[in-house]
């Protein structure tokens, strides 16, 4: 294979979700055993707010939530921070690399409301759930936490009512017709596409490099920002969004993202486990109503918002200012919710017990539950894809029999 093809096949075009997806899963099996923690964003996110906060003058050191979650240093002194730095490398480099990067501004100013409005909701619910469609379902599964299975199919309901609420004609914008006199030139400046892959080789080698040299005096630091830039790359190259798996399960039926995301969960699962027998402790938060009221805040926001923490993130660094919104969005909720925790956390979450599958059904009991829940998982989204085709199908043919 020659270099202009691999670049084009595989640093260019687009990549499968479906083995990205499974790649992800793998990717962050490894980031669990090498670091000791897992794939997530928003709590590295809250600590951005808390850092704010003290840039104006306000201590939120003495907050419950950060007691909990850590505030001390820098992004750069701590493993989430480093591996977010890495996403957004990745994201950064693979977007310049497919000459994918165009200023983009929101069509109305709904568009913003909405952005914010379910980032902040989103950010809020996350946190509420220790954890978001990352650290609270991806890989808080497959970490076999019973929390995970509360906030995953909260967060499922959730999404339903966000996409029903987001179809209401208050948030419709009007299209605005232009007239023209001859259909406009759609092909890339190669010149400015070269000079793009050119900046994201930089930025790709700038990122590995920071994270070998890293790892020379602090490896965990090091190994989080290079397997941040491999999940920055997944996300950007396949564009892995969370929240279009759920809304396209419920307004149009796919559910290809949705089944992907199951199978990427059972890949890691069976690593993990592998990993937690040789001694790795896995994430378990408290399964109380915490999980379940944060995963459909958590559900209704993204919806609302248009994107997940994974989503946002590549779609901010492509130029679509709306994700912008979305992002401090997310920042300002995941702070809301520090503020409050204290009169959250014993009602709603620390009262509860911290239930490790592993731990109740035994080694192997924990494992099987685990591929028995995400087997009728799957099963579910074959069923509802099924049924939603069928019924579409027969209310076109009831259609078609009136109008004949």
């Amino acid at each position: 294979m020659t270099w202009q093809q691999f670049k084009q096949d595989y640093l260019v075009r687009f990549w499968a979700p479906m083995p990205a997806v499974i790649a992800a899963g793998i990717l962050s099996t490894y980031y669990f055993g090498l670091t000791g923690t897992f794939w997530a964003v928003t709590g590295e996110f809250t600590r951005w707010g808390g850092h704010l906060l003290q840039l104006v003058g306000i201590d939120p050191s003495n907050w419950g939530y950060f007691k909990i979650i850590g505030l001390k240093g820098t992004p750069l002194d701590r493993i989430d921070g480093m591996m977010i730095i890495g996403m957004f490398g990745g994201c950064i480099a693979a977007a310049l690399w497919a000459n994918n990067v165009k200023l983009r501004l929101p069509q109305s100013r709904i568009r913003i409301a909405q952005a914010l409005l379910g980032g902040i909701i989103a950010g809020f619910g996350a946190r509420l759930a220790m954890g978001c469609n990352l650290a609270a379902f991806f890989t808080g599964i497959p970490q076999f936490s019973l929390h995970a299975w509360f906030f995953a199919l909260a967060t499922a309901v959730g999404s339903y009512f966000g996409a029903k609420f987001s179809l209401l004609p208050m948030f419709r914008v009007p299209l605005k017709l232009k007239k023209v006199d001859k259909a406009s030139n759609i092909a890339q400046d190669q010149q400015q596409a070269k000079r793009r892959f050119r900046i994201g080789m930089l930025v790709f080698v700038a990122v590995i490099g920071w994270g070998l040299l890293t790892m020379a005096d602090h490896p965990k630091l090091g190994i989080a920002m290079l397997c941040g830039v491999g999940f920055g790359l997944l996300i950007e190259r396949a564009q892995i969004c969370f929240t279009s798996a759920f809304r396209d399960m419920w307004i149009t039926g796919r559910t290809h993202m949705a089944k992907a995301i199951i199978l990427g969960m059972a890949v890691s699962a069976i690593g993990i486990y592998s990993y937690v027998q040789l001694g790795v402790s896995p994430k378990i938060m408290w399964a109380g109503p915490n999980a379940v009221i944060g995963g459909l805040l958590f559900g209704f926001g993204i919806v609302l918002a248009g994107g997940c923490e994974t989503g946002w993130m590549y779609r901010a660094v492509e130029g679509q200012v709306h994700f912008w919104f979305v992002g401090i969005g997310n920042v300002i909720g995941s702070t809301i919710l520090a503020y409050y925790w204290d009169d959250l956390a014993t009602p709603l979450a620390t009262s509860w017990d911290k239930v490790n599958l592993l731990q109740s059904f035994g080694p192997i009991g924990g494992l099987l539950l685990t591929y028995l829940l995400l087997a009728l998982a799957f099963a579910a989204m074959l069923l509802w894809e099924k049924r939603f085709f069928r019924r579409k199908g027969g209310m076109s043919a009831k259609i078609a029999a009136e109008v004949a």
